[in-house]
């Protein structure tokens, strides 16, 4: 009796890792649309209207908007330069951001305007830490910059790293204020978690995330 008890629990283990596998080969790649440069309010307006908010609609993001977004987020604006959104420190680009919703995790890919799959499931707990307003918000974008770009993990390069970061973010700060998105730019987060869910190098940190969602 044992032995059948043991044997069925390791066939229950495997069925589950399986299943978990097939899980997270279930996201694919989504193609973003191209971005819509006649939306939004003058910058002048924009800048007056530029507030933080704790508070979403449930309501997911239609594909222009998250499209649109990425792109005002850290796109590219210059494609026979290579050249992006936001600065970074001598060009390097080191600020990769990642997408979170109730499917999964997506890499931007700015290049090919594209969301890359990362990983299968709802995790925006992780990037929640301890707000839980965090988890009305359809989708979070984390910053992470990869130090090993601006050349290594010293205090002159995480400043670096941090800054950009902070560009990335003020552009989605922006672009929601613009076209009346909600969204609050935030430092917790559950930065081990991330860590290991991203399989992130050392090299690679966790700088700020920002919630997005209609308002409510």
């Amino acid at each position: 009796m044992i032995m059948r008890k043991q044997l069925l629990a390791f066939g229950v283990g495997l069925l589950s890792a399986a299943t978990l596998s097939v899980s997270a080969q279930d996201l694919s790649a989504i193609r973003l649309n191209s971005p819509s440069a006649d939306r939004g309010k003058t910058i002048m307006a924009t800048l007056h209207e530029r507030h933080s908010d704790r508070v979403f609609d449930t309501k997911e993001l239609s594909l222009q908007d998250l499209s649109d977004l990425l792109w005002a987020a850290n796109g590219v604006n210059r494609p026979g330069e290579k050249k992006r959104t936001a600065p970074s420190a001598m060009n390097r680009q080191e600020i990769d951001l990642y997408v979170f919703n109730k499917d999964g995790v997506y890499k931007y890919d700015a290049f090919s305007n594209t969301l890359q799959p990362v990983a299968s499931g709802d995790h925006r707990q992780l990037i929640a830490g301890a707000q839980d307003f965090v988890l009305s918000a359809p989708v979070s974008l984390l910053m992470v910059a990869d130090l090993s770009k601006l050349g290594g993990d010293d205090e002159r390069s995480k400043l670096m790293g941090a800054a950009d970061a902070g560009i990335v973010s003020q552009n989605i700060n922006l672009f929601c204020a613009g076209v009346g998105l909600s969204t609050v730019p935030r430092a917790s987060m559950d930065q081990q978690g991330l860590r290991a869910l991203l399989k992130l190098s050392e090299s690679q940190v966790p700088m700020l995330n920002n919630p997005v969602g209609y308002p409510k």
